[in-house]
């Protein structure tokens, strides 16, 4: 499935730009992904299939009578069309439950702001604007170093800004505003001490 990209170059330069001029006031790093998908969420058609088979013949059994030798072999088809129907990707990404989306998504966070080397920076001072598009979920993930002098609370709000534009077809805007209010909270418990890890991608998008 193709879908059209979630930010605009123009939009990627915008964004870079930002976070460019907050970390010119912190010393910590301030990174931006965007994916398609924290998953490929290809168990989740089973496992509402396995509900509906479990379901099914009690169903069956109490509602219309029907015997267990007519009941079994509806219960395997039930089971195999609606995880046919539910794994392709147009229905898939709508039927995850939150849990297990938010899960993947703040795992695949976490994977991407290690990606980027952060745990070779010994004052481990960085965070992640993390957006999965299908199912949509939104994570802020910081690394150890702000995590003690910064309430999680500030991320949650980030969180919301972002979800607010987002849900308004203003993504990048929403991404810009909370880098600028991310740079602000952390200029204030990390001033820029000169040094900075170079090169690496600030804007990512999956």
């Amino acid at each position: 499935m193709v879908s059209p990209r979630a930010i605009t170059p123009d939009e990627h330069a915008r964004l870079s730009h930002e976070i460019r001029t907050a970390e010119d006031k912190t010393a910590a790093e301030i990174y931006v992904v965007v994916a398609h998908s924290a998953d490929d969420f290809r168990l989740v058609p089973f496992l509402w299939a396995a509900v509906v088979a479990l379901i099914l013949p009690w169903i069956l059994w109490f509602a219309a009578g029907l015997s267990i030798a007519v009941i079994l072999p509806l219960q395997v088809l039930a089971f195999l069309v609606v995880s046919a129907v539910l794994s392709h990707p147009r229905i898939r990404y709508r039927v995850i439950p939150s849990g297990i989306a938010g899960d993947a998504a703040h795992r695949a966070a976490v994977a991407q702001l290690m990606a980027h080397g952060v745990h070779l920076d010994g004052n481990r001072t960085a965070i992640l604007l993390y957006v999965s598009m299908l199912p949509r979920h939104i994570e802020v993930v910081a690394d150890h170093g702000i995590h003690a002098k910064v309430d999680s609370k500030h991320w949650h709000e980030l969180v919301g800004t972002i979800r607010r534009e987002a849900q308004a077809g203003r993504l990048a805007d929403g991404l810009v505003a909370a880098v600028r209010t991310s740079g602000e909270l952390l200029a204030k418990e990390f001033p820029p001490t000169g040094r900075r890890r170079r090169p690496r991608e600030d804007v990512v998008e999956t």
